[in-house]
């Protein structure tokens, strides 16, 4: 008898389990923020000593989804990042301004790394060029 109880509860049970509602997997949002950078490196070419060391990478949100630029670091402190905080909707564009200090003399290669909520993680941009002395 107690046997005969034990199947029909587990009998009842399965029988709930196969019936349970499906999951509707349209509920999970799917979209993705993608970052299309126009150039990765940007070449200061030779340029004079304490000359203008701004440059601009501009980039693209081409995901569906608002891109987040969460954090922007660089390989040394004579390079200093300035970007917009405010979310990059699907389409537009934004710009992520580097300020070399060109004060130190020679050939110079430096990373910035772009930390955001885009599809494939961080992103690497470099900058390099070579600093003589002004005449």
């Amino acid at each position: 008898m107690k046997r005969t109880l034990n199947i029909a509860i587990l009998l009842v049970l399965a029988l709930s389990f196969f019936n349970a509602a499906p999951v509707d997997y349209d509920i999970y949002d799917t979209k993705i923020a993608v970052i299309k950078f126009k150039t990765e490196v940007v070449d200061y070419g030779t340029i004079p000593q304490n000359s203008d060391g701004t440059r601009l990478f501009t980039f693209t949100n081409t995901g569906d989804a608002p891109l987040l630029i969460t954090k922007v670091k660089t390989s040394c402190g004579c390079t200093v990042p300035s970007y917009s905080k405010a979310p990059i909707l699907p389409g537009e564009s934004g710009e992520l301004s580097i300020r070399y200090n060109t004060k130190k003399l020679g050939a110079f290669t430096k990373t910035i790394t772009v930390t955001s909520n885009a599809e494939g993680g961080n992103k690497i941009l470099k900058i390099k060029g070579n600093i003589v002395a002004a005449n």
